[in-house]
C-alpha cells in the first residue's frame, strides 16, 4: 500500500514538473512594428483602410515607449464625451439621468403634486366611517394616484411640450430643459401654497421677500412651503368630513345611555348608520369631486 501511494505521489510530481517545463519552453512571439507596412505584414493592423487619425488593431502587440505608439497612431490619452457634438447627451449619460429620475419619481410624486392632500383626505374619510380596512390602503393609494394624474395632467402636458420634446430633438441643452420643466411645477405649487408658509421659510433661509412675486422664491423654499400648505388643507377638509359622523356617534351614544346599554360600544351601533348616511348622500362623489375642485 505504501509503495502504491509513493508511486502516485511521484507520478503527480512528474506531471507537475512536465507542465511547468512546457510553460517555460513555450516560445513567446512579440510583434514589433515601425511602419504601417510592417504592421500589415505582421497582422497587427486591420486590412481595412486606415486614416492618419485612427488605427484599428487586430492583434495585441507590444511597445517599449511612447514613440512606438505614435508610429502606430495610437493616442495615449483618454477623452470622455458628454455630448454628441449637436447638443445631445451621450447615450450612457442619458441612461444614467433616466435611471436617476426614475429613482426619484416616488419622492417627487409625494412632495410636489396633489397626491399628499388626496391621500390624507381619503384616510380621514375611512376613519370617520370607522371602517378600518375598507377600502384597503392599496385601493386608497390607487385612487390617489389616478386623481393625481387627472389633476396634474395639464402641468405634465406643458412639461412634455416645453421641455421634453425640444430636448429630445436636440434644440435645447439639459440645463435649459430642466428650467423649462420646473417652471410649470413651480406655477402649480405657488398656486396651492399659502403666503404665510412661504414667508416663514423665506425668513428661516434669511431671504428678503415682499410676499407678492413668487419668482423670487427659490425652489428649495417653495417645496417645503407647499408641503406644509397641503398638510394644512388636508386636515381642514378631514375635519369638515368628520363633523356629520361625530354627530351620529353622539346621538347613538346618548340613545344607548338612555336605554341603560352602557356596556355596548357606541361605534358598533353607529357604523351601520354612518355607512347608510354616506351611501344615501352619495358620499364618495361628494368627497372626491369637491376634493378635486380645491385644486382649481
Amino acid at each position: 500500500m505504501k509503495d502504491l501511494k509513493l508511486r502516485d505521489k511521484v507520478r503527480t510530481l512528474l506531471y507537475m514538473i512536465g507542465m511547468v517545463a512546457v510553460l517555460f519552453m513555450a516560445e513567446t512571439t512579440i510583434a514589433y512594428a515601425t511602419s504601417d507596412d510592417d504592421a500589415l505584414s505582421n497582422s497587427i493592423l486591420s486590412e481595412q483602410p486606415v486614416d492618419e487619425n485612427r488605427t484599428n488593431i487586430r492583434e495585441p502587440g507590444s511597445s517599449e515607449n511612447a514613440d512606438d505608439l505614435k508610429q502606430l497612431n495610437i493616442a495615449n490619452s483618454l477623452t470622455v464625451s458628454y455630448d454628441g457634438g449637436n447638443g445631445e447627451l451621450a447615450g450612457t449619460l442619458r441612461i444614467l439621468l433616466i435611471l436617476t429620475a426614475i429613482s426619484l419619481a416616488p419622492i417627487l410624486l409625494v412632495t410636489i403634486t396633489s397626491f399628499t392632500r388626496i391621500l390624507i383626505v381619503l384616510h380621514f374619510t375611512r376613519q370617520a366611517l370607522n371602517t378600518t380596512s375598507a377600502p384597503p390602503n392599496q385601493v386608497l393609494i390607487a385612487i390617489s394616484l389616478f386623481l393625481t394624474f387627472f389633476i396634474m395632467q395639464p402641468t405634465f402636458s406643458q412639461i412634455y411640450t416645453d421641455a421634453v420634446v425640444p430636448f429630445e430633438n436636440g434644440d435645447i441643452q439639459l440645463e435649459e430643459a430642466m428650467d423649462l420643466a420646473i417652471a410649470p411645477m413651480r406655477e402649480f405649487m405657488a398656486g396651492q401654497t399659502q403666503v404665510k408658509d412661504a414667508d416663514a421659510f423665506m425668513q428661516i433661509a434669511d431671504i428678503p421677500w415682499d410676499g407678492t412675486d413668487w419668482k423670487e422664491v427659490p425652489t428649495s423654499v417653495l417645496i417645503p412651503s407647499f408641503i406644509i400648505s397641503e398638510l394644512r388643507s388636508a386636515f381642514i377638509i378631514g375635519f369638515i368630513i368628520y363633523i356629520p359622523f361625530i354627530v351620529i356617534d353622539m346621538v347613538v351614544a346618548s340613545v344607548l345611555m338612555s336605554m341603560g346599554m352602557m356596556m355596548l360600544p357606541p361605534t358598533t351601533i353607529s357604523m351601520p348608520f354612518k355607512i347608510l348616511l354616506f351611501v344615501l348622500a352619495d358620499g364618495w362623489n361628494l368627497v372626491i369631486v369637491n376634493l378635486v375642485r380645491t385644486f382649481y
